[in-house]
């Protein structure tokens, strides 16, 4: 029976130094253990970009961090080599062979400029293609809520502009009426393998980028990228219970947008949470003898019974009264902070019956003026502030 060639992706012995021992391919391109082949793709784009020797002259290390970003991405743009390369640590990815085992090597296993050029195109107009668009950030809006409508919720109305799917030829990025070619180039699959020394890649068409067919006529609004700057008018439904600096996520056509909510302090509520905090200013016969006021609700105007003997910032809760839990279920309280008005003049008649109550009452430490005095003591005067 013939001997079983081990799998290409089978490591009995490592050969490895000291300056790749210490290479770790995710911090290299900034990116968690976790990350997705696409922000892979993104991060090595960025980096490339930003280290290429063409764009970076001035610094002296931009060829050896370009190379260093391309081995980074060869080695983790590949499933089976990632693999390996998260179960047997940070080795370099240049693989060479010995007898039936498999050495690696520092070093990207084809030239960097290649790599870049095989996965972004060298058939683009400009140096780095069109392929900025597929890592488009969404854009940031910021929109302006009062207090009323971030507790109650709001549908707002708000002005973007944003790239969106080209109105006069629908995406397509030909002019409407004429023709487009078959893409011999990856066989109209839109799809074509790139050789990187022993590995295979499956990538996006660099020719027709992923169309399978090529554009012979640009549509003039678009100039063929099938994407063209909209101004475009959106209602956005605003949650209740938002707060000030949260952001939401909104879809907007084939694109998405983040929406960063910025509430206006209110003159009467105070937020806490899910809770509502108010003042209500009351009499002091109210406070004394008990009654009735009026107040602003969140959502009404609301009528309060005031409990006899009511005490200066003593609290009355009002439950279910507040605004919309955002995570959970339910609503918040509403706490009405009781605030005593004191008079600051009284007619003649008030100044005899409060001397008369001030003659009755009793626990009063330091004197009433125009009263007999309830305690003994030395003399002491303030001034108010």
């Amino acid at each position: 029976m013939p001997a079983v060639s081990p799998p290409a992706v089978c490591v009995s012995a490592f050969h490895t130094s000291a300056r790749v021992a210490k290479r770790d391919y995710y911090e290299v391109l900034g990116i968690p253990r976790s990350s997705t082949q696409r922000e892979i793709k993104k991060a090595y784009y960025q980096l490339a970009k930003k280290y290429h020797p063409d764009t970076n002259k001035e610094d002296p290390k931009a060829k050896e961090k370009f190379s260093l970003v391309a081995e980074a991405y060869e080695v983790l743009s590949d499933e089976a080599k990632r693999k390996q390369y998260d179960t047997y640590g940070t080795t370099g990815f240049d693989a060479g062979t010995a007898g039936q085992h498999h050495y690696w090597q520092s070093g990207p296993s084809m030239d960097p400029e290649e790599l870049f050029k095989r996965i972004f195109g060298e058939f683009s107009g400009s140096r780095f293609g069109d392929f900025s668009n597929m890592f488009d950030q969404p854009q940031e809006y910021i929109m302006e809520l009062t207090f009323i409508q971030a507790a109650k919720g709001v549908n707002k109305e708000m002005i973007v502009n944003l790239e969106d799917t080209c109105q006069r030829c629908d995406g397509k990025g030909h002019e409407p009426g004429t023709k487009i070619q078959h893409c011999h180039y990856c066989n109209g699959t839109g799809m074509e393998t790139l050789n990187t020394g022993p590995f295979v890649m499956r990538s996006t068409c660099r020719r027709c980028g992923g169309r399978g067919s090529i554009v012979i006529t640009p549509c003039v609004l678009c100039r063929g990228s099938g994407q063209s700057k909209q101004r475009k008018t959106l209602v956005v439904p605003v949650p209740a219970g938002v707060e000030d600096g949260q952001t939401v996520r909104m879809p907007v056509g084939k694109k998405e947008i983040f929406i960063t909510f910025r509430v206006q302090k209110s003159t009467t509520f105070r937020r806490e949470g899910a809770d509502i905090h108010s003042n209500l200013f009351i009499s002091v016969a109210q406070a004394v003898l008990g009654g009735t006021a009026r107040t602003q609700g969140l959502h009404d105007t609301i009528n309060i019974t005031i409990p006899q003997g009511i005490q200066m910032d003593q609290k009355i809760r009002l439950s279910g009264k507040g605004i919309p839990k955002v995570n959970s279920y339910g609503y918040g309280d509403h706490y009405i902070h009781i605030k005593v008005k004191i008079p600051k003049q009284l007619s003649d008649r008030q100044r005899t019956l409060m001397l008369a109550y001030a003659e009755d009452e009793g626990e009063v430490e330091g004197t009433v003026n125009g009263v007999t005095n309830t305690t003994t003591g030395e003399k002491c005067f303030g001034n108010l502030i």
